[in-house]
């Protein structure tokens, strides 16, 4: 039987989906993973328990997929199957992303479980190479997405991100702990700073006044129907630009392999940016053929990139 260590977002359904025999849900408590009834909710302080409980009930092999922040440790509620594995969980908690689960894998293997990769129980997840959509790369793009891979191997070494935004050959954003939607949103500015330095453009003039009052209207015409204003791109960044996702270089790939879908492709067209490289054979992707009508829709492109960095 599989053990679905299942986070939040899509990809937990999809891999149960793909499994092929039993699967038994599992969550970290606090995550909830979409489209999944979760059989089983745990806490890393019990982690010990957790697996022994596993393995009572046939379980062999384990799959963690879904995203998760690190959730702080609470002394009082570790029980005494996992009081061994505290310095390693402590250790584990206070490392980078892959380092961190690299040791829960081990204590997993320790156990006697099988760690499997996502992709492994559903390789459709990963495209071939080539550009998927009617757009495609133009030699700037190519360019940036070259310095791209740099970046995003930089960031891997000291085993922090998975991904950037570059254009023309700068880079606008990179990720942290707040992951892609983090990044992708530092790319705008807030409708409350918009609307700030709308003011202070307008300010004056009677004529500019009158500007005001139209483009006022023009944003209400396009508002929310809750009445919020839409982001806007920094106009302090230079335009376009594309997002690029890889894998950390070394990275075990059997966890927290990089993904992306309908929702980074949405996030990625409201950040103004011209296309999604990721690297072929590094990054899932999830509904793709969803994700290409969407960039479609936008004139984005979107390219499986083979690396080109050894």
């Amino acid at each position: 039987m599989l053990a679905l260590i299942a986070g939040q977002g899509q990809l937990p359904a999809r891999i149960a989906l793909a499994a092929k025999g039993p699967v038994r849900v599992c969550a970290l408590e606090g995550f909830t993973p979409a489209h999944l009834e979760v059989d089983e909710r745990f806490r890393l302080e019990r982690l010990g328990s957790f697996i022994h409980g596993l393995k009572q009930r046939g379980v062999s092999e384990v799959c963690m997929a879904g995203a998760v922040r690190r959730p702080a440790l609470d002394p009082q509620q570790i029980d005494e199957a996992t009081l061994p594995l505290v310095p390693r969980i402590k250790g584990a908690v206070l490392q980078g992303d892959d380092a961190a689960l690299r040791e829960i894998i081990a204590i997993f293997e320790e156990a006697g479980l099988v760690v499997r990769a996502a992709h492994e129980i559903a390789p459709a997840l990963l495209p071939g190479s080539g550009v998927l959509t009617k757009a495609g790369p133009g030699a700037r793009d190519v360019s940036d997405a070259a310095r791209a891979e740099e970046i995003v191997d930089a960031m891997g070494a000291a085993d922090v991100g998975q991904a950037c935004v570059v254009g023309s050959g700068q880079a606008l954003a990179v990720e942290a702990i707040g992951g892609t939607d983090w990044m992708l949103r530092s790319l705008l500015r807030t409708p409350e700073e918009a609307k700030r330095r709308e003011d202070e453009v307008l300010k004056g003039a009677s004529l500019m006044d009158q500007a005001r009052d139209w483009l006022g209207d023009f944003a209400d015409f396009f508002a929310p129907k809750d009445g919020s204003r839409l982001p806007e791109r920094d106009p302090a960044l230079p335009p376009g630009g594309l997002l690029y996702k890889a894998p950390k270089p070394g990275q075990d790939r059997r966890a927290d392999l990089p993904v992306i879908g309908p929702e980074t492709v949405m996030r990625a067209a409201e950040a103004g940016l011209t296309g999604i490289v990721v690297e072929a054979g590094g990054v899932m992707v999830i509904d793709v053929d969803t994700c290409v009508a969407m960039a479609d829709a936008v004139g984005m492109f979107i390219w499986i990139r083979p690396k080109a960095r050894a």
